[in-house]
């Protein structure tokens, strides 16, 4: 097997994983504060994807559909908390899973009537077309985008969640709630804020993976599956291990696809079961 191919094969993970990061992160972040089982959060990812289509073909620039798709999406997301979620808080955790699970459905029969089945292109910006020779082969420039924008995103929401009087709210509000409502802290508005941003995350990760893929309603089916089993694998609520367990499915399913391309889906089930043979609680979660 040729080294370069190997090379070649193993940064189309890393970028393959970088989708799986930023949509696992919002999944996570959603789970962690709020103890939300999003089942819609494949839909989402889609109709990020079409909303970021749809806005680049008005504007006639992929960088507005970038930038507007995950603001819009997620201002949706906040309108899922506020409307259908929010009055579910303090009930069995299968009653907002059951409702997103059902939401998921609606959303992909509405795209299906809005744009039809077929999968619609999603061209990639002239100025990110083409290969980069990066010393042991080339590789194609909108990659590396991917993966210089998903670093750039997790170093703000690091410094967000760190750094920032919000982040302490959030990171205070995710272990004890009940605590930030007698300190005074209107703990609805953070929730939606950081159920927005769950959605955003996954918006966002829709638009990226629109040019690697054709764009179309089911695409958010495999993509759920791929990110539960990232935030299992990293343990649930964990920012870290989202990254970690995205960057390792990813690098799996690329590097199957290379030696046996009919196991490529199955491998992230394996590693998933190995983990939580070894660690039940995922890489970086903590037992209950």
């Amino acid at each position: 097997m040729d080294t370069e191919l190997i090379l070649m094969q193993l940064f189309s993970g890393v970028a393959l994983g970088a989708i799986l990061v930023i949509t696992a992160l919002g999944l996570s972040i959603i789970f962690g504060m709020l103890g939300v089982v999003n089942f819609a959060h494949g839909a989402l990812f889609m109709v990020g994807a079409y909303a970021g289509l749809w806005v680049a073909s008005l504007t006639g620039s992929f960088w507005w559909g970038l930038l507007v798709a995950p603001i819009m999406i997620g201002a949706f997301g906040m309108i899922i908390e506020f409307v259908l979620v929010r009055p579910l808080y303090g009930r069995s955790i299968d009653d907002p899973l059951l409702l997103t699970f059902g939401l998921g459905y609606v959303l992909v029969e509405a795209v299906r009537i809005i744009f039809g089945s077929d999968g619609i292109p999603f061209p990639t910006p002239p100025q990110l077309i083409g290969v980069v020779d990066l010393g042991v082969g080339f590789f194609p420039i909108y990659r590396l985008f991917v993966i210089g924008l998903v670093i750039l995103v997790l170093l703000l929401l690091w410094l967000g969640l760190e750094k920032t009087r919000f982040g302490l709210i959030v990171r205070a509000g995710a272990r004890d709630p009940t605590i930030m409502r007698v300190l005074g802290v209107d703990i609805g508005k953070v929730w939606l804020v950081v159920f927005g941003l769950g959605v955003g995350l996954a918006a966002l990760g829709g638009v990226l993976a629109g040019p690697m893929r054709s764009v179309n309603p089911e695409m958010g089916s495999l993509v759920l599956a791929e990110a539960f089993v990232v935030t299992v694998i990293g343990g649930l609520g964990s920012l870290l291990g989202s990254i970690v367990a995205g960057l390792l499915v990813g690098i799996a399913i690329s590097m199957t696809a290379l030696f046996a391309p009919e196991m490529a889906t199955i491998v992230m089930f394996a590693l998933m079961a190995v983990v939580l043979l070894i660690r039940p609680q995922g890489l970086f979660g903590k037992l209950a």
